[in-house]
C-alpha cells in the first residue's frame, strides 16, 4: 500500500502507463506541451463530462488534498493509514483516483492531437536545418584552412625583416651614442688637461661634461661596449677630482660665507646631478660638528684630565669631578669651554643660514631651477631650522644631563646661571643681528629661542631657590628662633643688604632675569618683616618717656633703624631699574616700612600724648589779669616750661638715637626718612594743638596776650632746636606765626585782616569768644566738656561741624539779647557771623595731627 502511495505522488501513474505500450501517456512522455491549448470542441466525442469538477474534487477531498501539497511525506501518509484501521478502504479510494487521472489524462491527449501532430513535424525541419548547416560549417573550415596556409609564410617573413630592422635601428642609436660618449670624454679630458697650462679648471663646464657623459652611458646602457668601459675608470677618477675641487670651494665659501664661492660649487654639483646630496651631506657634518661640540663643553672627565691628573687621594681614579685644589681650574676650564662652545654653534648656524640664502636666490643659467627647489620640497622645514632643531636637542639633553648625573657642573651652571644666560641670549643674539639681511628669513623664529632658553630653565629655577635660600638663611641669622629678643648688629644689616646687592648686580643685564630674582628678593624681605614684627616689645616699658629709654625701647629704636636703613638702601638700589622693579618689591618693601614704623609709633605717641597734656594745662593758667607776672615763674609759663623740659628730655634720651647726628632735625621732607617724619609730623601737631588751645583761652586780657605770645616764641624756638626746623612744618608753622598779630588786631578790622588766609576759621571764632562778653558762652562752656574732650572732638571734625557747634551758641546769644528786649549786639556777633558763614555746607577740613 505504501508503495502505490509513493508511486502515485512522485508519478507513479506514468511509470505504470510505461508497462502498456500502447497506453497514450508513452506515446507523448517526450512531446513538449504547448504554452496554448487548444480548447476541445464541444462535440468532442472523447470528451469526458466530468471533466470540469475533476480538479475541484481532488482538491475537496481531504484524501486526496494531501497529495497536492509541497511538503507531503508519503512515509507519514502510508503510516496514518495502517494505523487508522481503514487501510483496504483507503487503498479503494487511491486506486479511484488513479483511474480518474488517467481518464484525465486521456481526455488532455485527445483534447491536444492537431498540436502533438504539429510539433512533430517541426522536428522533422529542424533536423533537415541542421543538416545544411552541418554542411556549411565543413565548407568554411576547408576555406580557413586554405587563407592560413597561404598568408603564414609571408607573415613570418615580415616578422623577420622587421626584427632586423629594429635591431639596425637599436645598433645606430648604440653606435651614436657611443661616438657621443667618446666625443664627450675627449673634451672633458682636453678640458682637466688644460688645467695649469693656462688658466684654471673650469669645473662648471666639467661638471656639465661629466653629467652628459654618464647620463649617455646609463640611458644608452653602453656596459660592455670596450672602447666606452676602457674610459671608465678615468671617468671614475675624473668625478672624483670635480667632486674633490668642488668640496675644496664649497667649503672655503662656507668658512669664508662667500656667497660667489658657494653658488659655484652648488652650479658643480648642481650640473653633476649631485646637488641635494651634497647639501644634504654638509648639513648633517655642521650638525654632527655642533652636537659634538656641545658634548665636549661639558665633558667633566677631559676637563679634570686638562687640569690635573685625574686621581684623587690614594691613587683613586675620580669620573668627572676634579681633584682637591683643582676645583677652581676646572671652573674655569667649563666656563672656557661654554664660550668656546657658543662660538661653534653660531658659526654653525650662520653657516647653515648662509648656504640656505645662496639656495633661495641661486638658479641654473638653462633651466632656471631654483636650486632652493631642487634641495626641499614643498612643506620641508628650512634647512637653519632642521640645524638649530637638532642643537636645541643636543644641548637640552647635555643640559639634562649635566644637572642630574654631574653634581660639579651642576653646582657650577646654578651658581653661574646669569653667565650661562648671558652666554645663550649672547648666542641667540648674535645669530639674529648676522642673519638680519632685509628680504631674507633670519636663522632663528621666535619658538626658536623660546626653545633654547628653555633647555637651561631647570638651572634658573635651582638659581632661583639658591637665592631664595640663601638670603632667607641670612635672615634667619639676623633673628634666630632661639633668642626672642636678639637684635642684630649694625654689620650684619649691612651684610644682609650687600648680599641683596650682590644678587641684583650679578643679574641686572638681563631685565627678565632681574625681575624674577626680585620676585625672591621680595620674598625674603617680607620674610624680614614678619621675623622683625615678632621682635617689637610691647607693654607699658615701651610706651613710658618720663625716665630715660629702656631696655625694650633701646631695642624698637636699633630695629627701627635697621629696618629704615634696609628700606632706604634697598629703594637705592632699585630706583636705578626699570620702574616694573619696584612694582615688584613694592609690597615687601611696604611691608618693611610698616614694620619700622610700628616699632616706634608707640614711643612717639606717648611722647605726643605728654606734649598734649602739658599743653593742655594752659587752661589752668590765669590769663585774663592785669598781672604780666601772674602765673610765670622767671622763664615763662609753668606749662610751657614742662613742654619745654619734656621735649629736650625726648629729644637726649629718644630723638638722639633715632635720628642720625650728621642729619639731625634738619632733614628735608623730600626723601626723609621714618624717624624723622614722624618726628616732623608730632612737630607739627605740637604747633597745630596749641594754636587750638591758646584761642580757647577765656578770659584773655592784653597782658595775658603778651604772656602767650612769649609762650609761642619759646615753643617755637624748643621745637626747632629739638624736633624738627619749624620753617619747614608748613601750614602749622604759619597758623602759630598768625596767631601772635591776631591777638593784637583790632576787632573791627579783623574781617578783612590778611592773617586770616594762615589760620583757621575755627580758630579765628573761638579766639573772638575772649572778646566778647560773658552772655555769649563758648562751645566748650556749652556743651561743659573739659578741655581735653572738646579738642578730642575738634580732631574728629570738619570746619563745617565746628561752625555749627559755634553757630548755636551764637543762636542763644541772639536768642538772650531778645528776650532782654535788647536791639544791640556786641561787635563781636556779626564779626562771627561773617567769619562763619562761608563754611556753611563746606566740606569737613584738616583734623589734625
Amino acid at each position: 500500500m505504501a508503495r502505490s502511495i509513493n508511486t502515485f505522488h512522485r508519478g507513479g501513474i506514468l511509470s505504470t502507463a510505461n508497462n502498456t505500450p500502447s497506453s497514450p501517456l508513452h506515446r507523448i512522455s517526450s512531446l513538449k506541451p504547448s504554452s496554448t491549448p487548444r480548447e476541445p470542441a464541444s462535440n468532442d466525442p472523447w470528451r469526458d463530462s466530468n471533466e470540469g469538477p475533476f480538479e475541484e474534487e481532488f482538491t475537496n477531498d481531504p484524501s486526496f488534498a494531501k497529495f497536492l501539497s509541497d511538503d507531503f511525506n508519503s512515509t507519514k501518509f502510508a503510516s496514518e493509514a495502517l494505523s487508522s484501521g481503514s487501510a483496504v478502504s483507503c487503498a479503494d479510494k487511491l486506486a479511484e483516483g488513479i483511474r480518474l487521472l488517467e481518464k484525465q489524462l486521456r481526455n488532455e491527449v485527445y483534447s491536444r492531437h492537431d498540436e502533438l501532430i504539429q510539433q512533430l513535424w517541426s522536428l522533422k525541419d529542424a533536423e533537415g536545418v541542421l543538416n545544411i548547416v552541418k554542411s556549411g560549417v565543413s565548407s568554411l573550415q576547408g576555406s580557413v584552412q586554405r587563407v592560413r596556409s597561404e598568408i603564414a609564410e609571408p607573415y613570418k617573413q615580415i616578422r623577420l625583416k622587421s626584427q632586423q630592422l629594429s635591431h639596425l635601428h637599436e645598433t645606430v642609436e648604440l653606435l651614436q651614442t657611443t661616438v657621443r660618449v667618446i666625443r664627450q670624454v675627449r673634451k672633458l679630458r682636453e678640458l682637466m688637461d688644460s688645467e695649469g697650462a693656462s688658466s684654471k679648471l673650469d669645473l662648471t663646464k666639467a661638471a656639465q661634461m661629466y653629467n652628459e657623459i654618464e647620463t649617455l652611458r646609463k640611458e644608452g646602457d653602453l656596459l660592455g661596449i670596450e672602447v666606452v668601459d676602457e674610459e671608465i675608470p678615468w671617468l671614475m677618477e675624473a668625478g672624483n677630482r670635480l667632486r674633490s675641487e668642488a668640496m675644496k670651494v664649497f667649503e672655503s665659501g662656507m668658512e669664508a660665507l662667500n656667497q660667489a664661492e658657494v653658488g659655484s660649487a652648488l652650479q658643480v654639483y648642481y650640473n653633476m646631478g649631485e646637488l641635494k646630496s651634497t647639501v644634504e651631506a654638509m648639513i648633517s657634518k655642521y650638525k654632527s660638528q655642533a652636537v659634538k661640540r656641545v658634548s665636549w663643553a661639558l665633558d667633566m672627565k677631559a676637563i679634570s684630565a686638562s687640569v690635573g691628573s685625574g686621581f684623587g687621594p690614594g691613587g683613586i681614579q675620580r669620573s668627572g669631578t676634579p681633584q682637591i685644589g683643582g676645583s677652581l681650574k676646572a671652573k674655569e676650564g667649563l666656563w672656557q669651554r661654554m664660550g668656546s662652545c657658543m662660538d661653534q654653534l653660531h658659526s654653525t648656524v650662520v653657516a647653515v643660514w648662509h648656504l640656505q640664502r645662496v639656495l633661495s636666490k641661486k638658479r641654473d643659467p638653462f633651466t632656471h631651477a631654483l636650486f632652493l627647489e631642487e634641495v626641499m620640497q614643498e612643506g620641508d622645514p628650512m634647512l637653519t631650522d632642521r640645524v638649530w632643531d637638532a642643537l636645541v636637542k643636543a644641548f637640552a639633553s647635555q643640559m639634562k644631563s649635566a644637572f642630574t648625573a654631574s653634581s660639579f657642573v651642576k653646582e657650577i651652571l646654578v651658581l653661574g646661571y646669569p653667565k650661562l644666560l648671558s652666554m645663550v641670549e649672547n648666542l641667540i643674539e648674535r645669530i639674529l643681528r648676522d642673519t638680519n639681511v632685509k628680504g631674507v628669513l633670519p636663522a632663528i623664529k621666535t619658538e626658536g629661542k623660546i626653545q633654547m632658553l628653555a633647555t637651561i630653565e631647570s638651572f634658573q629655577i635651582a638659581y632661583l631657590a639658591h637665592c631664595l635660600s640663601s638670603l632667607s638663611d641670612l635672615v634667619n641669622n639676623l633673628f634666630p628662633m632661639s633668642s626672642r629678643g636678639s637684635i642684630p648688629s649694625q654689620e650684619q644689616i649691612s651684610r644682609f643688604i650687600s648680599r641683596i646687592q650682590e644678587e641684583i648686580e650679578a643679574v641686572k643685564l638681563d631685565a627678565h632675569l632681574t625681575l624674577f630674582v626680585l620676585r625672591e628678593i621680595g620674598k625674603v624681605l617680607q620674610l624680614l618683616a614678619e621675623k622683625a614684627e615678632y621682635q617689637i616689645s610691647t607693654g607699658p616699658e615701651a610706651r613710658q618717656v618720663t625716665g630715660p629709654a629702656t631696655s625694650s625701647q633701646v631695642k624698637n629704636i636699633a630695629l627701627c633703624l635697621h629696618l629704615q636703613e634696609v628700606h632706604t638702601r634697598i629703594t637705592a638700589l632699585v630706583s636705578g631699574l626699570p620702574t616694573v622693579a619696584m612694582e615688584v618689591l613694592s609690597p615687601s618693601l611696604g611691608s618693611i616700612y610698616g614694620v619700622a614704623f610700628d616699632s616706634v609709633t608707640p614711643l612717639f605717641q606717648a611722647m605726643l600724648d605728654r606734649l598734649e597734656s602739658c599743653i593742655l594745662q594752659i587752661h589752668d593758667q590765669n590769663f585774663g589779669g592785669e598781672d604780666m607776672n601772674a602765673g610765670m615763674d622767671e622763664h615763662g609759663s609753668r606749662y610751657m616750661e614742662e613742654v619745654q623740659k619734656s621735649i629736650i628730655h625726648f629729644r637726649s634720651e629718644f630723638l638722639s638715637k633715632l635720628l642720625p647726628p650728621s642729619s639731625s632735625h634738619f632733614v628735608s621732607v623730600s626723601g626723609e626718612s621714618i624717624c624723622a617724619r614722624l618726628t616732623r609730623k608730632m612737630a607739627a601737631r605740637v604747633l597745630t594743638f596749641f594754636v587750638r588751645h591758646a584761642s580757647l583761652v577765656r578770659p584773655l586780657s592784653e597782658s595775658g596776650k603778651l604772656r602767650l605770645t612769649r609762650d609761642m616764641a619759646e615753643l617755637e624756638l624748643v621745637v626747632g632746636q629739638n624736633l624738627f626746623q619749624v620753617e619747614q612744618l608748613g601750614a602749622p608753622y604759619r597758623a602759630l606765626r598768625a596767631l601772635k598779630p591776631l591777638f593784637f588786631q583790632e576787632t573791627t578790622k579783623l574781617g578783612s585782616s590778611p592773617l586770616l588766609q594762615d589760620l583757621p576759621r575755627s580758630v579765628v571764632l573761638h579766639h573772638l569768644y575772649s572778646r566778647a562778653p560773658d552772655e555769649l558762652e563758648s562751645p566748650l562752656q556749652r556743651t561743659k566738656l573739659t578741655p581735653k574732650q572738646y579738642s578730642l572732638w575738634l580732631d574728629t571734625q570738619g570746619e563745617e561741624q565746628i561752625w555749627k557747634g559755634i553757630k548755636a551758641t551764637l543762636d542763644d546769644y541772639a536768642a538772650k539779647i531778645s528776650a532782654r528786649g535788647d536791639k544791640e549786639f556786641s561787635p563781636v556777633y556779626p564779626l562771627m557771623l561773617q567769619l562763619g558763614s562761608p563754611l556753611a555746607g563746606n566740606t569737613p577740613g584738616s583734623k589734625g595731627y
